[in-house]
């Protein structure tokens, strides 16, 4: 186990810079999700972290100890590819013991921690089998296995579950926390996947374009985004943003229409002030008179309730209901908006803009769903 330390750190390839000052503290025995679209530099940050990219500026340390210029193998960390690349001629048990026997270990002690570690990833009944007569979450867990024998400081994972079915990468999902919960040591895990996120993270980091947006608890970052983008980013579907213009009464629609605003939680706002408006879908209500109204374009099915999609004042707007109500196509639908679902943004910079009543975030769930206490 061991705290990373990143500090002003930046890469770029030839003139173009996809790593951008990133500063970043991960706390001993944390597990940390780098969430992002593509492109975003999450991948660039955790090779870097593991030695197989060159920073270009800055400093990244390891349990105290600047590793700028340590070889990967130095560093005390073990990585989990996308591609599990497993030696097809040997055997899952050879394949989780070659470094160990790279290493020098004894035999016998070798064997000892291959069967600790098959043991703990059951994977103890295919010890003896090839990679091709493996599944791929079977696959994946040798990968893993491989990793952990070397009983790292740090894990990383890049992507290890992208080549899943929906059905396993739940399952691996399970392992992967599982296994952090076991050995406590410090895990950074790169992902695209906004649900792995949500649901493996201590601690979410989303970039975007070689810079971290926001760090947080899964919770804070849902209910509290700081900026447009990871308001947009995290969700399904993201959260709807509206242009708006602040009033005495409320915020304006460019239709004319008025969302409700409570005042009070933006002290410092002044009429004609233009901001963005952030909702998120579950937040939104189907009316039953007058209000808020908008057109019903279509519904997706859901199963466990629908997304309606509707469109107010020329931008697209997503609710997500548990109504079995039919709608006509373009038919207009009262909308019940309260204000404690209302997030303002800086339409120029995009950040949220500031409260003078921050309303606490849930963090844990009691059991038979009692929120525990504060």
């Amino acid at each position: 186990m061991a705290p990373i330390s990143i500090r002003r750190v930046t890469k770029a390839f030839g003139k173009t810079e996809v790593i951008r000052g990133v500063d970043l503290e991960i706390e001993n025995g944390s597990f940390v999700v780098v969430l992002g679209p593509s492109g975003c530099g999450k991948s660039t940050l955790l090779r870097m972290i593991a030695g197989l990219e060159a920073i270009s500026g800055g400093e990244i340390a390891i349990d105290g100890k600047v590793v700028n210029d340590l070889e990967p193998r130095q560093r005390g960390c073990a990585m989990v590819f996308q591609n599990y690349a497993l030696y097809p001629h040997m055997t899952v048990a050879e394949n989780i013991g070659y470094g160990l026997k790279v290493s020098g270990m004894p035999s016998s002690e070798r064997r000892a921690r291959i069967d600790t570690v098959a043991a703990a990833l059951g994977l103890t009944d295919f010890l003896a089998r090839k990679p091709g007569q493996l599944s791929g979450g079977q696959r994946q867990r040798v990968a893993m296995g491989r990793a952990m024998i070397r009983e790292p400081k740090v894990f990383l994972f890049d992507e290890p579950l992208s080549n899943l079915d929906a059905k396993l990468r739940v399952a691996m999902r399970i392992e992967i926390r599982k296994l952090h919960q076991r050995l406590a040591a410090t895990s950074v895990f790169v992902t695209h996947d906004q649900v792995e996120a949500m649901t493996l993270a201590d601690r979410l980091l989303v970039m975007n374009r070689g810079v971290i947006e926001q760090v947080g608890s899964p919770l804070e970052i849902y209910h509290r985004p700081a900026t447009t983008f990871v308001a947009g980013f995290i969700g399904a579907p993201g959260m709807n943003l509206i242009e708006a213009t602040v009033t005495a009464d409320g915020l304006r629609l460019a239709d004319g229409q008025v969302l409700p605003l409570d005042h009070r939680r933006y002290p410092h706002l002044v009429t004609e002030t233009a901001v963005t408006v952030g909702i998120r879908a579950e937040a939104i209500a189907i009316g039953t008179g007058d209000g808020i109204i908008a057109t019903f374009d279509f519904a997706e099915e859901l199963g466990n309730g629908r997304h309606i999609h509707l469109e107010i004042a020329s931008t697209s707007l997503v609710a997500h209901i548990d109504s079995l109500a039919v709608f006509a196509p373009r038919a207009r639908v009262p909308l019940v908006i309260s204000p404690r679902a209302i997030h303002l943004f800086d339409p120029v910079t995009g950040r949220r803009l500031p409260e003078a009543v921050v309303e606490q975030i849930p963090t844990a769930v009691a059991s038979f769903g009692e929120p525990l206490p504060a």
